[in-house]
């Protein structure tokens, strides 16, 4: 049998992995903190073999653990130095809208995260820009006419204190 059995929760929420071992979380572990690491360098620090590890490392990729692989950028050092948080509450909670929204907002180059939430407001989304007139300009342009909302919200973000955190193994 698979060291990793798959299943889906009985709400559909997502997908568990169960019988993750040590060596397993380990090799998480080390990902999250330096995904450019060799699998010779992974597999030792993890203390297996390099085709353990390897074989293990391609299960985690195929059951979808590791949804890929990216390099973390400064915001400031891309010229992205403002952000600010927009929560967004719609009109209504009509599934054709709804869609009609994610498709826009995930075509808004500048919006860096979006998340839909319970309770009001309805959507949680990051945005990054140059400075404070192209922000201006994005909330204008593109988050007022979006479909189906009826307020935005906006807060600056003044410093990241948590940001990107590897999940705790």
């Amino acid at each position: 049998m698979d060291i990793f059995s798959i299943f889906t929760t009985s709400c559909g929420i997502g997908a568990i992995i169960s019988h993750m071992d040590r060596v397993d979380k380990k090799i998480l572990s080390l990902l999250q903190n330096d995904a450019r690491m060799t699998i010779t360098a992974l597999a030792d620090a993890a203390h297996v073999s390099v085709s353990a590890c390897h074989r293990r490392l391609k299960e985690l990729e195929r059951s979808g653990v590791i949804e890929g692989y990216t390099a973390k950028l400064s915001p400031a050092a891309v010229g992205l130095g403002f952000q600010a948080i927009v929560f967004l509450t719609m009109r209504s909670g009509d599934a054709g809208i709804l869609k009609d929204f994610e498709a826009a907002i995930s075509a808004i180059p500048e919006v860096t995260d979006a998340d839909r939430l319970f309770g009001d407001p309805d959507f949680l989304v990051r945005v990054s820009t140059t400075d404070l007139p192209a922000f201006q300009k994005l909330y204008d342009e593109s988050l007022t006419t979006l479909p189906g909302v009826l307020k935005l919200t906006t807060t600056l973000i003044m410093k990241s204190v948590v940001e990107s955190r590897p999940a705790p193994f």
